[in-house]
C-alpha cells in the first residue's frame, strides 16, 4: 500500500511521524519538569519553616536579653529588644501555623509551645514590672528560682523537634528533587535517541521510495520536453512568419487611415466653407432686401416731399393773390387819406384834427404797402425755392427708381447664390459623410488587423517562451536524473 503514496503522502507521513515523537518526548519532559517544580517548592516551604522556627527562638532570647539588661542597669533603653519582640513572636508563631497547617504533628507542636510561649512572655513581663517598682533583689530571687530557664529548655525541646521534623521532610524533598531530575533525564534522552533513530529509518525509507518515483517521473518528463520542444519549435516558425505578414498589412492600413483621414478632414472643409458661403450669401440677401424696402420708403418718402412741395407752391400762389388785393386795399386807402387831408385843409379849423388821423392812416397804408412788397419778395423767393426743390426731388426719385431696380437685380443674383450654395453644400455634406464612413471602416479594420497583429506578436512570443520553456524542462530534466540516479552521469 505504501507503494500508491504520493510525494505528499510520504512526506506528510514522516513530519506526522516525527510530530508525533516530539510530542510524546515533550509530554514526559513536561511531566518531569513540573513534579521537578513542585518537589523544588517543597523543598523551600521546608526552608521557610525552618526560618520561622529559629525565628521564634531568636526573638524569645531577644526579649529575655533585654529584659536582664533593664534588671541589672535599671535602663529603659536597654528594654528595646524585649519590646520589639514580643509583638514579632506572635505573628511569627501565626505564620508558623500557616505554613505547617498540612502537617498534623508540627501543628501539636505548635500548640504545645503557645502556652510556654506565652508563660515566659508573662514571666518576662512581671519581672519587669518588679524591677520598675524599684524591687530589684524581689526581681534578682524570680530570676534566680529558674523559672524563665525551664521554659526556654521546654521550648527549646519543642522547637528542636519542630526543626528535627522539618530537616528530615527537607531531606526526603532533597531526595524527590534529585530522581525527579535524574527520570528526566533520562526519559529525555532515551526519547531523544529513539526520536532520532526512528526518523532516519523514515527518511531513508522515503527518500528511497521518491527516488524512484522521481526517476520515473524524470524519464516522461525527458520524452514529453522533447516532443515538447520540436512542436514549440515548428509552432515559433509559423507565428513568426506570420507576424511579419501582419507587419506588412498593418503598414498598408496605417497609410489607408492616414489618406481616409485627410481626405475627411478635407471634405469636411469645404463643408464648412460651403456653409459658411451660404450663410454669407443669406444675410446679403437679407441685407439687400432690407435696402430695397429702405429705398421703398425713401421713394414713399420723396413723393410725400414733392405732394407737400407743390400744396406749398398753391398755398404761396393764394397768398400772392391775397397780397394783391391787400395791396390794392393799401393803394385806394392812400388815396382816400389823400383825399381826406385836402378835405380837412379845407374845413379849417374843425378839420385839423381829422386831417391828423387822415395822415395817420395814410402812413399805415404806406407800411401795409411796403410789408405787402417786401411779403411778395419773400413768396416769389419760396416759390423758386419750391420749384428747385421739386425739380430736385423728382431727379432724387428716379434715381431711387434706378436704385430699387438695381437692388432687385442683386436680390435676385444672391438668391441665385444662395440656391448654388446650398448645392455646393448638400454635396460637401454628402462627401463628408461618405467620407466619414469609409474613414470609420478603414478605422475599424485597421483596429481588427492591430488586434490580430498583436494577437500574432503574442503568439509569437508565447511559442519563443514555450520554446524556451521546452529548452529549461529538458535540462531540468536531465539534473533532475543525475539528482536521483548519479550512476547514469558515469
Amino acid at each position: 500500500m505504501a507503494r500508491s503514496w504520493t510525494f505528499g503522502k510520504k512526506i506528510a507521513a514522516g513530519f506526522a511521524l516525527s510530530f508525533v515523537l516530539l510530542a510524546a518526548i515533550g509530554a514526559i519532559a513536561y511531566r518531569s519538569i513540573n513534579a521537578l517544580s513542585q518537589t523544588s517548592d517543597s523543598v523551600a516551604h521546608t526552608h521557610v519553616v525552618l526560618e520561622r522556627i529559629a525565628s521564634v527562638l531568636s526573638l524569645l532570647k531577644d526579649a529575655e536579653t533585654g529584659q536582664r539588661g533593664y534588671i541589672i542597669t535599671g535602663d529603659e533603653s536597654f528594654l528595646g529588644p524585649y519590646q520589639a519582640a514580643v509583638p514579632e513572636i506572635a505573628t511569627t508563631v501565626n505564620d508558623l501555623r500557616e505554613l505547617t497547617s498540612d502537617n498534623p504533628a508540627q501543628q501539636k507542636r505548635i500548640g504545645q509551645a503557645e502556652p510556654l510561649i506565652a508563660a515566659k512572655l508573662f514571666e518576662l513581663k512581671r519581672v519587669i514590672e518588679m524591677r520598675r517598682n524599684r524591687d530589684v533583689d524581689q526581681a534578682m530571687k524570680a530570676i534566680q528560682a529558674g523559672e524563665g530557664k525551664r521554659l526556654m529548655d521546654e521550648l527549646r525541646g519543642i522547637l528542636a523537634e519542630m526543626e528535627r521534623e522539618e530537616r528530615n521532610l527537607l531531606e526526603q524533598r532533597a531526595g524527590e528533587v534529585r530522581a525527579a531530575a535524574t527520570g528526566a533525564t533520562i526519559a529525555i534522552t532515551i526519547g531523544t535517541l529513539l526520536c532520532l533513530l526512528v526518523v532516519t529509518a523514515a527518511g531513508f525509507t522515503i527518500t528511497r521510495s521518491l527516488t524512484s518515483q522521481i526517476g520515473a517521473a524524470v524519464q516522461h518528463m525527458q520524452s514529453s520536453s522533447g516532443e515538447l520542444q520540436a512542436a514549440a519549435n515548428q509552432q515559433a516558425t509559423g507565428a513568426k512568419e506570420q507576424s511579419t505578414a501582419m507587419n506588412e498589412i498593418t503598414t498598408t492600413m496605417s497609410e489607408l487611415r492616414a489618406t481616409s483621414k485627410q481626405i475627411a478632414e478635407s471634405a469636411q472643409r469645404v463643408a464648412q466653407i460651403a456653409e459658411e458661403t451660404a450663410k454669407g450669401a443669406r444675410s446679403g440677401e437679407q441685407t439687400v432686401s432690407k435696402a430695397n424696402d429702405a429705398i421703398g420708403s425713401i421713394k414713399r418718402n420723396v413723393d410725400l416731399i414733392v405732394t407737400h412741395m407743390l400744396d406749398l407752391g398753391k398755398k404761396s400762389q393764394q397768398i400772392g393773390g391775397i397780397l394783391e388785393i391787400t395791396n390794392e386795399l393799401a393803394e385806394q386807402t392812400n388815396i382816400l387819406a389823400i383825399n381826406a387831408t385836402i378835405e380837412a385843409a379845407g374845413a379849417g379849423e374843425s378839420g385839423k384834427r381829422f386831417a391828423v388821423v387822415a395822415d395817420e392812416i395814410r402812413k399805415l397804408a404806406d407800411r401795409v404797402g411796403g410789408s405787402t412788397k417786401e411779403i411778395r419778395g419773400l413768396i416769389d423767393e419760396i416759390r423758386a425755392a419750391v420749384n428747385t426743390t421739386v425739380m430736385t426731388t423728382e431727379g432724387g426719385t428716379k434715381a431711387v427708381d434706378a436704385g430699387a431696380r438695381q437692388f432687385s437685380d442683386v436680390a435676385t443674383a444672391f438668391r441665385q447664390i444662395v440656391s448654388l450654395v446650398s448645392t455646393t453644400t448638400e454635396a460637401a455634406r454628402e462627401i463628408e459623410l461618405s467620407t466619414k464612413q469609409q474613414s470609420t471602416a478603414v478605422e475599424q479594420v485597421h483596429i481588427a488587423v492591430s488586434n490580430v497583429a498583436q494577437a500574432t506578436r503574442e503568439t509569437e512570443a508565447s511559442s519563443s517562451q514555450t520554446l524556451q520553456t521546452a529548452s529549461q524542462l529538458a535540462n531540468l530534466s536531465r539534473d533532475l536524473m543525475r539528482l536521483v540516479q548519479p550512476q547514469a552521469n558515469g
